[in-house]
């Protein structure tokens, strides 16, 4: 079991959540969070335990952290999210690839285990729709793709030549009810229950038949704690698995919030950016290699997400 752990991006979308839940499992004082100035941990994030400034275009900054901590696995949640990284793409290099290859070389140097994940993005017109395969042409037309492919060539690169334990999986669409949507082209579905929890009639960026796959938070995390946990010598692939629960599109996710919210309303306003993005993504993948190289099995479809974030997001709103 790893001992302490630097989160890259620890306020992040994801990192908030996984911070969270690697302090619950390994103890609040072994789980740094790692956070860029003007994005501080606040609440409960802030007082379970450590925090330090670590931005990730900044080496020295995250080396000082590794040794003070004596961090031995570090998890690179830093990223700008697809439609974000359309408009600002030497800042999407800056982070997803110049940053990571600081922490590349801090783990080669410092004897630690990297998880930086990937994503649906690496995959563009030329890869195969439908389960798509583990292993398969990724051309992606997008800035934020073109990173996520470059991380996972950098850091199977950096396992094979240096020995450094990388590791990561291809995110699908994520849904949270904790942190607010941040800018990816599958926001949409996380958008669309905060409006339907309100009372308001939602404007969806992606036209009908736009089928994504999907997952929930919670399995988001397990997916990231699993991995990082399984026996290396099991592990054929590293960077990057395929992992996913759910594919759906608009109509198929409004249908089912229907079923709890009857006068939900939803009309389609078109986003170009989006759904020309989306439309170069899967429909839905093969996560049979993480299934079979680390027992990879997502605890929530459809049905059961939907409940739980409705039911969640009226504690909350």
């Amino acid at each position: 079991m790893m001992k302490n752990v630097l989160i890259i991006g620890s306020t992040g979308q994801i990192g908030s959540e996984l911070t969270l839940a690697l302090r619950s499992r390994y103890g609040n004082s072994k789980v740094v969070a790692g956070y860029i100035r003007g994005a501080e941990p606040v609440g409960i994030l802030a007082e379970s335990g450590p925090s330090e400034p670590a931005d990730i275009t900044e080496a020295a900054q995250i080396a000082e952290i590794v040794k003070k901590y004596k961090i031995d696995a570090i998890y690179n949640m830093a990223a700008l999210l697809s439609a974000t990284a359309e408009s600002k793409p030497q800042l999407a290099w800056s982070i997803g690839v110049q940053g990571l290859f600081n922490l590349l070389e801090i783990a080669r140097e410092m004897n630690c285990s990297l998880f930086t994940p990937s994503s649906i993005g690496v995959f563009g017109d030329e890869t195969p729709k439908d389960k798509t395969p583990q292993d398969t042409v990724q051309r992606p037309k997008t800035m934020y793709g073109v990173t996520k492919v470059s991380g996972e060539l950098l850091s199977d690169y950096y396992f094979k030549r240096f020995g450094v334990d990388t590791r990561s999986v291809r995110y699908p669409g994520l849904i949270s009810h904790v942190a607010p949507p941040g800018g990816g082209t599958t926001d949409y579905a996380v958008e669309i229950y905060y409006a339907a929890v309100k009372g308001k009639r939602f404007e969806c960026p992606l036209a009908a038949g736009t089928f994504m796959d999907m997952m929930y938070m919670p399995d988001a995390l397990d997916a990231a704690i699993n991995l990082m946990e399984a026996d290396p010598a099991k592990l054929i692939h590293r960077n990057s698995f395929n992992v996913t629960a759910m594919s759906f599109d608009p109509e198929i996710l409004r249908k089912e919030i229907s079923k709890h919210i009857p006068d939900f309303q939803m009309e389609y306003k078109l986003d170009s950016v989006r759904q020309s993005i989306a439309d170069s993504w899967p429909n839905s993948l093969d996560d049979s290699c993480a299934r079979a190289e680390w027992g990879w099995n997502p605890k929530y479809d459809l049905q059961a997400m939907t409940a739980d974030m409705i039911a969640e997001l009226r504690g909350k709103l």
